[in-house]
């Protein structure tokens, strides 16, 4: 099978969900989610290797970016299908004056892979898009499993909030003006940039089911709102792909916080994505550092990413590393400057407001995370 584009949305989603890397971010609704926010989308694939390739200008008439958030999706062990992948991608590269093709491998930090990507003619990029670290929760097992492998501190937190009465319940796009409500709150509480409204809206009604999917066409995605008395405490979104569900968008508000709603709200996402068929549960980001400086520093660290390390590691989760952004370099000029300014960006946010956790990338200067997070 030759690498072609490829037209066909659930032929797509089943080759993206049939292997053990297949990711949310190579789905199809969203490359259709960012073509509606700025971006152009193609689609390739070959008999072993596939490719969501997104492409974004770059400011000051550099040019374009092309980037692969968490592929392409290949046997990294059979180079010669990666380079026919990457002969398809560069013409169209070409044609968007694309300086480098940015590639995030959901794939865990590894030699033999990295020296695969250097021959390849990759070498470590600039800066990582998504975070490199996350927490990966074992879904497998009964749901008593599962809660048998958070720390006794969340376990108790979780049945707490039910005590207390705070309910989850799915949301609708009648909730999705409160859950942007509740994002705003959030963003402002801790230092994080969000999207418009209108994003969080095509996100719902690109990934939720409406009633009008395809039959053979599985639920992607799922809004979940706590409540208490009527109130809204809590909301989350997470999006959902063969193997793994992922935590993307989060918010909480300022007050009844005691009654520890977002907590019960993550659990009734894992048992949520357990019904989907996932296996495991991607938390999303937390500080790049090894498991003993994370244990040793969580409790005085407050600062980018470390201010939800504590909340996310109650949950039992494993600490992965990924393999990180690698860029294919086209234009040589135009990426050394692309560099320079990065690097300047990233001076500059390090000089910010002490504390502050808002870091724009710029190749997407619309960032939506989670509290702390980097959302692409």
């Amino acid at each position: 099978m030759a690498t072609q584009r490829v037209q066909d949305p659930i032929a797509w989603d089943r080759r993206v969900a049939a292997g053990p890397a297949g990711h949310v971010l190579q789905s199809w609704a969203w490359g259709e989610l960012k073509e509606q926010f700025g971006w152009r989308v193609d689609r390739l694939a070959g008999a072993t290797a596939l490719a969501q390739v997104l492409f974004r200008p770059l400011p000051a008439g550099l040019g374009s970016i092309a980037y692969v958030p968490k592929g392409p999706l290949a046997n990294w062990a059979d180079a010669a299908a990666l380079r026919e992948l990457l002969a398809a991608i560069r013409p169209l590269a070409r044609r968007q004056r694309a300086i480098c093709l940015t590639v995030e491998p959901n794939m865990e930090d590894d030699v033999t892979l990295a020296a695969r990507l250097v021959a390849l003619g990759f070498r470590p990029g600039a800066q990582s898009i998504q975070p490199r670290r996350t927490i990966l929760v074992d879904l497998d097992g009964i749901p008593g499993d599962v809660l048998a492998r958070m720390k006794q501190k969340t376990r108790y937190n979780v049945r707490l909030a039910a005590r207390k009465g705070v309910i989850v319940r799915p949301g609708s796009d009648a909730d999705l003006p409160a859950f942007y409500h509740l994002m705003s709150v959030t963003a402002r509480r801790d230092g994080f940039a969000i999207h418009s409204q209108d994003y969080y809206a095509a996100a719902h009604r690109l990934f939720v089911p409406s009633g009008q999917s395809p039959a053979d066409a599985p639920a992607q995605g799922r809004l979940l709102l706590a409540e208490h008395e009527g109130r809204l405490l809590a909301g989350l979104m997470l999006l959902a792909v063969g193997q793994t569900a992922c935590y993307m968008y989060g918010a909480s508000a300022d007050e009844s916080r005691e009654l520890m709603p977002s907590y019960l709200l993550q659990w009734e996402a894992m048992l949520w994505a357990r019904e989907q068929g996932c296996r495991e549960y991607d938390l999303w980001g937390v500080p790049d550092e090894d498991e003993a400086t994370l244990e040793a520093q969580f409790q005085d660290r407050h600062d980018g990413l470390w201010g939800v390390y504590r909340f996310k590691r109650g949950f039992g989760g494993r600490l992965v590393r990924s393999i990180g952004a690698w860029d294919l370099v086209y234009a040589r000029l135009p990426y050394r400057l692309y560099g320079l300014a990065m690097r300047l960006r990233m001076r500059s946010q390090a000089e910010g407001e002490p504390g502050r956790s808002t870091v724009v990338h710029p190749i997407d200067p619309l960032t939506s995370p989670a509290p702390g997070l980097i959302r692409p």
